[in-house]
């Protein structure tokens, strides 16, 4: 969901700069306002399709419908913006990206500013349709992400932080799969559309899925009260979420620890020991079985 370089015309046998960088990430170097607005309209469709087909269509689609509407939402737009901003329109990925050193730090603020406009926006939009009804309510019945008597099955503080966490880890996981120079571009935004959409069909029962902090803020707004006294998780967790996706992104594929924001001198020295630990461990078992 690398620094970006203007757009050039790749030598014969060079990667096209975007199978360098991610398949849904851009490929010149878009001014920050571009990056505003890309995270803006991606950010507003995700929630008009994703909490939208919830709140307004879940009854006839049922679990399945809204989990491929969020899945499309992100395809979609991972297409229409992935030139411009990478289409991260969550939070949590753009953290990741931010870690792996894919984007500079410096846009980050306004990749995190669309994103939260563009939750507020799409579900303003989704607010006025759905209060076309005079019985609509949106109180505690706006898509919003909670546990215990908030969560759609009825579960506990416990499994909604090992959901946040780990479905964050694994989307944040194939984003940066995607930077992989090996990594066909022109499927990334199908291999990431669809790992939403998986992570929502096992998911939605426990907490309706958040593993994005924008969506979670986008139907707070509106849910009411409850909603935002549970919001604050679904901030904490999919953050600590994005690092633990980077972390399994650095042990599966040939990065270096160095060539991220995580690096510290004393966080590499105890990598070194514990490698050398290991493979010393193997070396003397290897030995007893000659």
């Amino acid at each position: 969901m690398a620094t970006q370089m203007p757009p050039t015309s790749p030598q014969p046998g060079t990667p096209p700069v975007a199978a360098r960088t991610s398949a849904v990430e851009p490929p010149g170097d878009p001014s920050n306002v571009r990056i505003l607005a890309a995270e803006i309209v991606g950010t507003a469709v995700l929630m008009i399709g994703g909490p939208g087909s919830a709140v307004l269509a879940a009854g006839d689609i049922g679990i399945l419908g809204v989990a491929l509407a969020f899945g499309l939402s992100l395809l979609v737009m991972a297409y229409v913006l992935g030139h411009v901003s990478g289409c991260h329109i969550n939070p949590a990925v753009t953290a990741g990206m931010a870690l792996a050193r894919k984007i500079p730090m410096v846009t980050v603020p306004f990749y995190v500013i669309g994103q939260l406009i563009g939750a507020a926006l799409g579900g303003f939009i989704i607010w006025v349709i759905a209060s076309g009804l005079s019985s609509f309510d949106a109180t505690n019945n706006f898509a919003q992400n909670g546990w215990n008597s908030y969560s759609p099955g009825g579960y506990g503080f416990g499994p909604m932080v090992v959901v946040e966490i780990f479905f964050t880890a694994l989307l944040v996981f194939v984003v940066l799969s995607t930077t992989h120079g090996r990594f066909l571009p022109a499927v990334g935004g199908i291999t990431v559309g669809l790992t939403l959409t998986l992570i929502h069909l096992v998911t939605i029962p426990v907490d309706n899925t958040s593993v994005n902090p924008a969506r979670s803020f986008g139907s707070a707004i509106f849910a009411g009260a409850d909603a935002w006294k549970q919001l604050w998780a679904f901030i904490v967790f999919p953050l600590i979420g994005s690092v633990v996706g980077v972390v399994i992104w650095l042990f599966v594929h040939d990065s270096k620890l160095e060539d991220t924001a995580l690096f510290h001198r004393r966080v590499g020295a105890a990598r070194d020991g514990a490698s050398g630990y290991v493979n010393g461990a193997a070396g003397s078992v290897e030995d007893r079985t000659r």
